[in-house]
């Protein structure tokens, strides 16, 4: 694997094929508690076998084993050039981060948009959408022989693609979405599945607060579901959906209810999710859409989306900006983030408007060494501006 680490410059990055996944393991988990004295290490693993990649796949992991299916992508040019986006049912195989993809063969039907989540029965996957409608069907994931099989779930209550959703133990959390291809209004949501009890089905709870939309980021923390940015839709005066990109950020768990927290520094439409959980408090938004350049011209020299990484502290209520993804990698928006031995994985994904990408990035946060092993029970906690990486993080903390 190449290691590239987000704070060196290109002369001082390293090139190695391969980490101790325990030691990558030990890295993610051990942080002390309260401190995000991270630094990235940045990789790319054997890229996808695909010469485009896919936008949209479902992905996790299944008996040690990174499974990522279905997706779409435009094999016959970009929409501004006659061509037309297609969805795929193929099912990838990636046994070890050093190894070979292998293709093991298809989903039930072509479909992508929407959420899955690694659970301890199989990559389970939620809705989505193929070229005509959404989905309500949600399923198990599994590899059997080495073929894919799928093991039925009980349905969302309604279709629904272009969502969020996490796991809390075994409960499935799933907000935002629409539940048609043309829809000019998404969902405000929020629905739940306990896998222990998953014959009762999806339990609507309290929606949430703020404006429906498509393509948030989700995660968990402490007990809670977190919900960050995705995007409004209202129709114009043709009827066509238009966005509004939201920056706001939400707290849902289930005795208190929904609470809102400080908004984003900036949007981040379609960034990967679930959010990375690092340490005992932060989740990280990776780059996403900020719409600053959806009117782009021309599509075709877009320069991508940004390489910004956002860091929320679950306890201070804080946002600070971090060191981006490297110069030399490429961020995607539209793809599953995956814990996988040590490493958050985004396996392929969209990095600009049309165009898909076969790059399977990964990256690990290294604790810096003047903090690692420290504790928030023996240091008091660190001002903003201590926190090492993070780019002007006052001017970022939205409540000054």
């Amino acid at each position: 694997m190449v290691v590239l680490a987000a704070h060196a410059p290109p002369s001082l990055q390293i090139n190695r094929r391969s980490l101790s996944a325990v030691f990558a393991s030990l890295l993610i988990t051990l942080l002390p508690p309260g401190v995000v004295r991270a630094e990235f290490a940045w990789s790319e693993l054997t890229a996808m076998p695909d010469t485009l990649g896919f936008a949209g796949p479902f992905a996790g992991v299944f008996e040690g084993k990174l499974v990522v299916a279905g997706g779409a992508n435009f094999p016959n040019g970009t929409p501004w050039d006659g061509g037309t986006k297609v969805w795929h049912d193929r099912v990838f195989v990636l046994d070890d981060p050093a190894g070979a993809w292998r293709e093991t063969g298809h989903l039930p039907l072509p479909l992508g948009y929407g959420v899955s989540l690694t659970t301890t029965r199989g990559v389970l996957c939620i809705g989505g959408s193929d070229a005509t409608r959404h989905y309500a069907d949600c399923f198990l994931l599994r590899l059997a022989n080495g073929q894919p099989v799928t093991e039925k779930l009980p349905p969302l209550p309604r279709p629904l693609a272009n969502m969020a959703g996490s796991r809390l133990g075994n409960t499935i959390f799933i907000v935002g979405g629409t539940s048609a291809p043309a829809d000019t209004t998404a969902s405000n949501r929020l629905l739940a599945l306990d896998l222990d009890h998953a014959e009762s089905g999806w339990k609507e709870l309290a929606p949430l607060p703020g404006p429906g939309r498509v393509m948030p980021v989700a995660g968990v923390r402490a007990g809670s579901l977190f919900v960050f940015s995705g995007a409004a839709l209202a129709p114009d005066a043709n009827g066509k959906p238009v966005r509004t990109y939201l920056r706001d950020a939400w707290r849902y768990d289930l005795r208190g209810g929904w609470k809102k927290l400080a908004d984003l520094p900036r949007a981040a439409v379609a960034a990967p999710t679930p959010a990375p959980a690092v340490g005992a408090s932060h989740l990280f938004v990776l780059g996403g859409d900020d719409g600053t350049l959806i009117h782009f011209e021309p599509k075709s020299r877009h320069p991508g989306f940004p390489r910004s990484i956002l860091g929320y502290d679950t306890v201070t209520d804080r946002w600070e900006d971090f060191d981006p993804l490297p110069a030399t990698l490429r961020p995607p928006v539209t793809v599953p983030v995956v814990e996988w031995r040590g490493r958050f994985v985004m396996p392929s994904g969209e990095i600009r408007p049309a165009v898909r990408t076969p790059q399977v990035l990964a990256f690990m946060p290294v604790p810096a060494k003047a903090s690692f092993g420290s504790s928030a029970h023996d240091t008091p906690p660190a001002p903003a501006a201590d926190f090492p990486k993070s780019n002007n993080p006052q001017a970022n903390d939205v409540r000054k």
